[in-house]
């Protein structure tokens, strides 16, 4: 039985690390309860990682500077200076993946932490084996980034989507998205026309799937729709199936 839990309750350059070997990968943990960051840090050692410890929003970016790890968990809630402040301090230079902790259930937080750069999200009390699972997905779809051969530029009807260079623009212009966002455009442009279900979309590019999956991929699809200047009445790019899933248009003016 997996342990759980319980508690009281244009962009930056992008930094991309490898995980074939596991082994000396470094994880960053934030979170102000020490019996959870223990927990935590036991768990995610044993699974093969380096891990340092922070308990406030200056240690974790003291830490994080000094450590440069393939990816931070960060509880939303820390004393001072907040989770979504840390988190935005320390993606102001570089990309690095954060999964956010939170005892709160409120979707504006879970917006929020996406909006300065969280890649995802696991509410407390939560099981050990999940994060571990998360984060382990994380790293890899990290790595596929990063290996990923050299393809075409997407050109239609205004987007222009260049896989090579991360590179995004509408009608000429650069839009700054975070690499969760352009992995799940990437993804719809590249079936232009196929609907793509939210579980389809979490398995590519998440590479699991949760229960709350589908308000993940919502509020990554609402973002980059604004991000996009989309009319949310008649969208110009992504298409919405009711009850399926997205799907980018195939006939884009």
């Amino acid at each position: 039985m997996s342990q759980v839990l319980h508690t009281r309750w244009s962009g930056p350059q992008q930094r991309f690390t490898t995980i074939s070997d596991v082994a000396g990968e470094t994880i960053l943990v934030v979170d102000d309860e020490e019996a959870i960051a223990e927990a935590v840090r036991a768990r995610l050692r044993s699974e093969g990682f380096d891990v340092v410890v922070a308990h406030d929003g200056p240690e974790a970016i003291q830490l994080n500077e000094e450590h440069h790890p393939a990816l931070v968990v960060l509880d939303l809630m820390l004393p001072g200076m907040d989770g979504l402040e840390v988190c935005k301090e320390i993606q102001r230079k570089e990309w690095i993946p954060v999964l956010m902790l939170t005892a709160r259930t409120e979707e504006a937080d879970k917006v929020a932490g996406f909006a300065v750069g969280a890649d995802d999200y696991l509410t407390k009390p939560f099981s050990l084996r999940e994060l571990a699972v998360r984060v382990k997905a994380m790293l890899r779809r990290v790595d596929r980034i990063r290996s990923a051969p050299a393809t075409e530029p997407i050109d239609r009807g205004g987007l222009s989507i260049d896989p090579n260079r991360r590179r995004v623009t509408v009608d000429g212009n650069e839009i700054s998205l975070t690499p969760l966002e352009f992995e799940i455009l990437y993804a719809l442009a590249r079936d232009p026309g196929v609907v793509l279900t939210r579980d389809q979309l979490m398995d590519r590019v998440w590479g699991y799937r949760d229960f709350a999956g589908g308000r993940v991929v919502d509020s990554h699809v609402a973002r980059i729709r604004r991000k996009l200047g989309e009319d949310g009445g008649d969208p110009r790019f992504i298409r919405t199936v009711h009850g399926v899933g997205y799907a980018l248009r195939e006939e884009l003016r």
